[in-house]
């Protein structure tokens, strides 16, 4: 047996062990080298209900990578003299407005997520008007000074590729990128010819709180997509091609698909970006040095799928990962990153390292750190510890906390699993926690424990929903004073008040996101516009 098929043995045992620890549905797995495609496994199920297993030509939605995808398209115009990523969007984009006390937004800035723009909230189910809305928007930072992940940024950039392409987006990305590379099971866009040849997407039960394996899959909301910020669909298979022409240099296997001055700009290190360990982002694909290796690759998702490639350009090995199902533990990206530590263990005939596995959830090293009674204005709360077990007593009930981060618990009760337990410290004293919108004060507590803030903000408190396939739903809770805005997955931001009814989403300066509260009625805010994309409130706590 060769050492690469060591290591594929290896590679199937941790996805088959993966799989079970996060209850995934259905995975395709596609292995690289420069010169050709090693293997194609897939695991799983590509429809739970029918029982239909992953096959090598089942598709996935592969969400963000496709931002690459935009950007050879855009960097192919460079090469035939029709666009200049340095010069201002609007010289080709006239409509193409914002707020800034700055200089101009570059096709550079938009590529680069350095534009200074909101993340962006799928107003609506095509993001022209999204894009066209911006001028309503006012940028946190001059252009170029920082890293703030943008999709809006690149819808914009798609319908810049439109206008100088003269092409519609599917017709450019087809033929620029999918055609040169023979991505023959590869669709440029979701369409519903798309969704007969796709796995079904899934994400958790429950979309308005923190994920947890008991509550199961559903299937995933379907809709048609064709913007900028990733639109494709592809097999295991075809974007190994796809990552080979970028392992070669921007060389596909009919030629270049850029020229080699342009593929430089687009795997350039243009700016940090604080993720795979000290990462700088390019055009569409993020450049890391990882074990003292050079990287390229990207993650991606969508409603329904998570996905990853990830290449090791020193050793010549690539791997893609394509999952159908939206579920913040699944880890694509870090599922992409052990399996290239394991080809390239056996490339070098090295011992394999252990396969990462999931922790005891219940399992607290420093449990103690937490024991104690805790105090709201309404209830105790007593905490205690049983061998490296941390429980909450609740209601005459004993429930075993899950650690989620650090100072930061997952309650699985039905009274509690709507918001994380958190715990705040002075130095290294726990002395106080938090759940949603209940602040309790513990034993070694100092500090105040009245708070003024203004009474209208009472009436901003709530749930909110929209119609939006990427972020669906949000709480604001009022705490210590504060207001805060809740995500679903339990992180939370801290509102701080601009004045004219506006409050900045974060503590960030830096940061153009906002929310607006009004149509108030009897005292509460029917609506909080999130910079710019409409939530009303709902009837759920």
């Amino acid at each position: 047996m060769t050492s690469l098929e060591t290591a594929q043995q290896e590679i199937s045992r941790y996805v088959e062990q993966r799989m079970t620890e996060v209850n995934m549905p259905g995975l395709a797995l596609g292995i690289t080298d420069r010169e050709e495609l090693l293997q194609v496994a897939t695991f799983g199920r590509a429809d739970l209900a029918s029982g239909k297993p992953v096959e090598p030509d089942t598709m996935f939605e592969i969400g963000s990578i496709g931002k690459s995808f935009t950007n050879v398209a855009l960097m192919q115009l460079r090469d035939e003299g029709r666009l200049d990523p340095n010069a201002p969007v609007s010289r080709y984009l006239p409509w193409f407005e914002v707020q800034s006390d700055h200089a101009p937004i570059t096709v550079h800035h938009l590529m680069t997520h350095t534009s200074g723009l909101v993340t962006g909230t799928d107003i609506g189910p095509h993001g022209l008007f999204e894009a066209w809305a911006l001028r309503d928007r006012r940028t946190g930072t001059a252009p170029g000074e920082y890293f703030r992940y943008s999709n809006v940024g690149y819808k914009t950039l798609g319908f810049l590729l439109e206008e100088v392409d003269g092409r519609s987006y599917q017709e450019a990305i087809q033929a620029r990128v999918l055609d040169p590379l023979g991505m023959r099971h590869s669709h440029p866009v979701i369409g519903f010819e798309t969704r007969k040849r796709a796995a079904v997407g899934y994400r958790s039960f429950y979309d308005d709180r923190p994920e947890h394996r008991e509550h199961g899959l559903v299937t995933a909301l379907w809709t048609e997509y064709g913007v900028g910020d990733g639109c494709q669909a592809s097999t295991a298979g075809d974007m190994t091609t796809y990552l080979r022409m970028l392992m070669n240099g921007g060389v596909g296997p009919s030629g270049r698909v850029m020229s080699e001055d342009s593929f430089h700009l687009m795997t350039q290190r243009a700016i940090a970006t604080g993720q795979w360990g000290g990462a700088h982002y390019g055009y569409g694909l993020i450049l890391a040095d990882i074990d003292g290796h050079a990287y390229l690759g990207h993650g991606g998702s969508s409603t329904g799928f998570v996905a990853s490639m990830v290449a090791d350009l020193d050793d010549g090995i690539g791997v893609v990962v394509l999952i159908n199902g939206y579920v913040q533990s699944y880890g694509a990206v870090d599922m992409a990153m052990h399996i290239v530590r394991l080809l390239r263990a056996g490339l070098h005939q090295q011992v394999m390292p252990p396969h990462p596995s999931s922790a005891d959830p219940e399992r607290v090293g420093n449990a103690g750190d937490y024991a104690g009674s805790y105090d709201s204005a309404k209830e105790r709360i007593v905490l205690t510890v049983h061998g490296e077990r941390l429980n909450l007593e609740w209601r005459g009930v004993n429930v075993a906390l899950h650690q989620r981060g650090k100072d930061t618990f997952y309650v699985p009760h039905a009274d509690l699993e709507h918001f994380l337990l958190e715990f705040g410290r002075e130095g290294d004293r726990v002395v106080e926690a938090f759940h949603g919108p209940d602040w309790y004060a513990g034993e070694g507590y100092s500090g105040p424990r009245s708070f003024d803030y203004p009474p209208e903000w009472d009436g901003f408190t709530g749930h909110y929903r929209t119609y939006n396939f990427g972020l669906t739903n949000f709480r604001v809770v009022l705490r210590k004073g504060s207001l805060l805005l809740v995500y679903p997955a339990g992180s939370h931001e801290r509102l701080v008040p601009l004045g004219d009814g506006q409050f900045r989403i974060g503590e960030d300066p830096r940061s153009p996101e906002t929310i607006r509260f009004d149509a108030v009625a009897s005292g509460r805010a029917l609506r909080a516009v999130y910079s710019g994309c409409p939530y009303y409130r709902t009837y759920t706590p």
